[in-house]
Parts: structure tokens; sequence; C-alpha cells
């Protein structure tokens, strides 16, 4: 289980006049995501998204709060976790001179994958992400679509128990998006544990068991999506997304 307990992230911005002010992107962010769970992360530009899930895949540190994945946290058991885990960020530099196969073949063998298992992996790997026909090919010759399933090929090699995937199909055609959707749901059934942060709404209806979603760093509302569009009064996760938005910012208003 991977558990968020009261994170925080503090930064300081440098006004026009030149002065510091201090800003949380996160404040207080608290939520669990079950063994065979898709977690949805929701909110607007800037609401807190990447950088929660830079702090859960351990990029960044928390000013505060614990992020605990099987009972492990960071402070004690680094390396243990980043074992255990794949991180996809949406603007992933990847080497462009290399063959899909080497970049894998590369990944494999810096977390220590045996050779014999390795090649069986990116074997499997590439055959769920449609990945064959290109597999050798030079990543720079590729398409926005093939490249990205290059990307997320190359964070799986290890096999890890929780994928964090970060605007996984931002900008990518249909047919490499349903690609990356429909390998997410087969990862599900064998019981792999996944946060996935997008702003496609009807992404998130599709593979989501449970959604948070986040506006200025805070949780205004979690729950599955039916739970969700029942509370808002609305029949899709998009119009519930603005109204809460919209009750939100009203909320801050007041205060």
């Amino acid at each position: 289980m991977l558990e968020v307990k009261d994170l925080r992230k503090k930064f300081v911005k440098i006004t026009k006049d030149k002065k510091k002010v201090e800003f949380y992107a996160d404040d207080g962010i608290s939520f669990k995501a079950e063994k065979g769970q898709v977690v949805g992360v929701l909110g607007p530009n800037g609401a807190g998204k990447t950088t929660l899930l830079r702090m859960i895949g351990g990029i960044l540190e928390p000013t505060e709060g614990t992020v605990l994945i099987d009972n492990l946290n960071y402070r004690d058991n680094e390396l243990e976790i980043k074992e255990r885990i794949a991180y996809l960020s949406g603007n992933t530099k990847i080497y462009n001179t290399l063959s899909c196969y080497e970049l894998m073949k590369m990944c494999g063998n810096i977390y220590g994958v045996s050779e014999k298992y390795l090649e069986k992996r990116i074997k499997d790997i590439s055959k769920k992400l449609n990945m064959e026909e290109f597999l050798y090919n030079k990543i720079g010759n590729l398409s926005t679509g093939q490249t990205q399933r290059v990307n997320i090929a190359r964070c799986l090699v290890h096999n890890p128990s929780y994928y964090i995937l970060d605007e996984a199909t931002s900008g990518l055609d249909i047919i490499s998006s349903q690609v990356i959707l429909n390998f997410i749901k087969e990862e599900k059934k064998k019981g792999k544990t996944i946060l996935y942060s997008t702003h496609y709404m009807e992404e998130a209806e599709n593979i989501c068991d449970y959604v948070i979603m986040i506006n200025t760093g805070v949780i205004i509302k979690e729950g599955t999506p039916e739970e969700i569009k029942k509370y808002t009064k609305t029949t899709n996760l998009r119009d519930a997304f603005f109204a809460l938005i919209d009750e939100s910012d009203g909320e801050a208003h007041e205060k």
C-alpha cells in the first residue's frame, strides 16, 4: 500500500519588487492507494499535482509530511523504495541517439536486472505497448506517441509494484493514448498500484477507481468517480471538476 501523510512543500518566489514570498505548492495532502487500484490525481494547471507526484516519487523532498510505500519511508529506505516504483514525468528527456531496445537495456542494467530476465521483460513490455515494429529504431526518429511509449517502457523494465504516471497521454494521438490506457488496465489486473495524473477527465472516469481533486495545493474532494458525480449532482467528471473548482474558489473568497 502507498500512504501519503500530511505532505507539504514550501517554495520561495521573488516578487517584482524583489521581495521573498513563501508559498505552499501542496499543503497537507493525505490519502492512500491500495494494491490493484488506479488513483487519479486531478486539478487545474498550478494546482500542485506534479509537485505532489514528485514528492511521492522521491524526486522532491517534502517540507513536512511522510510518504510510506509498503510501510517504508524514504529517509531510511530510499533505495529499496525506488526499486519498487516507476516514475514517469510529463517532460522527461530521453536519449534520441539510442534505439528503444538500447535504452530499455541500459535502464535494466542500472536496476541490476539479470540479463535473462531483462530480455524477457523487454520482449513482454514491447508487445504490450505495441513497440515491436520500432523496438530497434533510434528514438530520435520516432513519433511523439511512439516516444512516449518508450518513455513508459523504460520505467517498467525492473517490474515495479507502484506506477506514478504524470500526464502519460498528454499530446498523444488517439491510438497511442488507447495503447497506454489498455496497458494500465492490464497492469491493474496484476495488482499494480497506479497514481495517474491527467487533465483529460474522460480518461480519469474511464480508468480510475478513486479520484483526488486538488486546487491550490489542497484536496477539495476525493472519492470514486460515481461518489464525486453524486456529490456535485453532475453526470460526468468534467462537469463535477468545474463545480468543485467553483465551490473551492467561492470558499476561498469567503475566507
